[in-house]
């Protein structure tokens, strides 16, 4: 049986999450850092921002980004 946490989507990996949430977290860190809005932390993954998002739905939406694709396999 598999549990999975409520904040994981449940067709990822919870490991791969967590990792795209650390990512996204520190993209949006430094993005906060330079005086940029969340706006600006979705177009560097080329994501359409929307008028009411916040850093909260910019760290989710660009983990979302970063699991949607395939990751390069080791040789």
């Amino acid at each position: 049986m598999t549990f999975k946490t409520p904040s994981v989507p449940s067709h990822l990996n919870p490991m791969q999450w967590h990792q795209a949430l650390a990512v996204s977290r520190q993209t949006c860190a430094r993005v906060f850092r330079d005086g940029g809005t969340p706006a600006d932390a979705l177009a560097s993954f080329g994501l359409l921002s929307q008028d009411d998002v916040n850093w909260d739905k910019a760290v989710d939406m660009i983990a979302g980004e970063i699991c949607a694709h395939a990751m390069p396999k080791a040789a």
